[in-house]
């Protein structure tokens, strides 16, 4: 694998219309933080944001994307600024795909239909293997898959050495016991999955700008920020200039 700049990205959690954080995945244990998502990516994007991940929760329990007018608000919205956007949450067909990345999307991100490993290919065949991220996120190494819902016995880590076979780059790994916990990453975890052979976004428990720098110093393709930044606990300005600092940049 080839070297790769090392990418914060900034998550935007859409539940029912408004942004939120989950603990540990749990839909009931939520909290909010705007009923305006695409105000939210404003902020983010005048504070320096390059790239944000948005999920749209409903759509990853349902299978369908369910705030679809909302998402798209945020991808205009941070388009405006220059910045990219990966996109998930109930992304299970084609033409879910492709109607994400005619918008303007960088990538979409895909978890429950990430075990079909044929059909993975022809995605990754069709749109490029970099438009494509597999969304790993589970519990002790095992897949966890709608809105982590549903607790199967794949094995992360396997799933991303027959991913890379077939021509997909990237991976989202979360573990979804610490997500929300500020516990810090999985790094570990995050590391087998690159070591499979896919470039890997960690995310999941990020506390602080420790464990940012931290997963840049594993070799990461990046992290996935959220309620540390929400909480106030990570200063975006700041972060971006230490990330810069050390190395690749932003």
């Amino acid at each position: 694998m080839q070297s790769h700049e090392f990418v914060l990205l900034l998550t935007i959690d859409i539940l029912g219309g408004r942004c939120v954080r989950l603990y540990q995945g749990d839909y009931a244990q939520r909290t909010e933080y705007s009923d305006h998502p695409a105000a939210m990516a404003q902020r983010w994007c005048e504070a320096g944001a390059r790239c944000l991940h948005v999920v749209d929760l409903d759509g990853a329990k349902d299978g369908e994307s369910i705030n679809a007018a909302t998402v798209e608000e945020v991808v205009r919205t941070a388009r405006s600024y220059g910045a990219s956007v990966q996109v998930g949450g109930g992304i299970r067909n084609r033409d879910a795909i492709a109607r994400w990345l005619d918008m303007g999307v960088e990538r979409v991100v895909l978890g429950t239909v990430s075990r079909d490993i044929e059909q993975m290919a022809q995605f990754a065949s069709e749109f490029g293997g970099r438009r494509i991220v597999a969304g790993l996120d589970g519990r002790g190494g095992k897949l966890a898959v709608t809105g982590w819902l549903e607790q199967t016995n794949t094995s992360v880590v396997e799933l991303a050495h027959n991913l890379a076979k077939v021509g997909v780059v990237y991976a989202l790994v979360t573990d979804v016991e610490r997500d929300g916990t500020g516990m810090g990453a999985n790094l570990q975890l995050a590391q087998s999955v690159q070591e499979a052979g896919l470039w890997t976004f960690a995310s999941g428990g990020i506390s602080g700008h420790d464990d940012i720098l931290a997963a840049k110093s594993a070799g990461l393709a990046g992290a996935v920020v959220g309620k540390a930044l929400y909480d106030g606990k990570v200063d975006l300005r700041l972060a971006l200039v230490q990330v810069a600092a050390k190395g690749d940049g932003v």
